[in-house]
């Protein structure tokens, strides 16, 4: 497991030459086998699985299709999240938009359940704290659609702070100034079964340092994560 950093791609393509997987690779380059598990947005920080064996490999995957892994995420949003809005269960739709460079890049949008387009997508979201006008959210994915939190979460009207494709741009701008620099969704802790031993695992990933001083600078009271 490796604690990735935000701004970091997990793999090369679209302009990046190399990702986490490439970077490991020239790094380790007698391990026969090094492979991404699953994937984590550029922007997001946090737990990134990879494999060493094709065995685990396939073990984990199989975990995850089969919704048998737990991925919990930190993210904070705009405004205050409503407590009893526990459930996200909304189809996403992914479609390839054109930016003003002229380069095309994956988009999501969320689509009505009539919708044949629409892959079923489910986030669980928990408050785990208020701080100043922001909600700190836990949120639990129990499918793993591209952008599935950052799209649900916005169509709830709380985009996640410092995103620059579903966020609230000017807000973004506000908050630079008070150390967020960056989209604040953290890959927090993910549970599974150990692919040869099948004993329960749980992977955490500290809240990095900066998200850390962000909280701490809107909210100096706020005790740490």
């Amino acid at each position: 497991a490796l604690d990735k950093p935000s701004g970091l791609a997990v793999h090369g393509g679209s302009g990046i030459s190399h990702g986490v997987i490439e970077r490991l690779r020239s790094a380790r380059p007698d391990a026969p086998v090094l492979e991404l598990v699953h994937r984590l947005d550029r922007e997001t920080s946090g737990v990134l699985l990879v494999a060493k064996r094709r065995s685990a490999l396939r073990h984990i995957q199989d975990q995850f299709r089969g919704r048998e892994t737990g991925k919990t995420y930190l993210a904070m949003v705009k405004g205050q999240w409503p407590s009893n809005k526990k459930v996200i269960d909304i189809p996403l739709f992914k479609y390839q938009a054109q930016t003003p460079s002229g380069e095309t890049e994956r988009r999501v949008q969320v689509v009505s359940e009539s919708d044949p387009r629409g892959q079923r997508a489910i986030s669980l979201v928990k408050v785990a704290r208020l701080v100043g006008p922001h909600s700190l959210l836990e949120v639990v994915i129990k499918t793993g659609r591209t952008h599935q939190i950052r799209v649900h979460l916005c169509s709830q009207g709380h985009p996640i702070l410092g995103d620059d494709k579903y966020g609230d741009f000017a807000l973004n701008k506000v908050l630079q100034p008070q150390g967020l620099k960056r989209m604040f969704l953290h890959a927090w802790k993910l549970s599974l079964k150990h692919p040869h031993t099948g004993q329960a695992m749980s992977l955490i990933s500290p809240l990095p340092v900066d998200l850390q001083q962000f909280i701490h600078h809107v909210s100096p009271d706020t005790p740490p994560i």
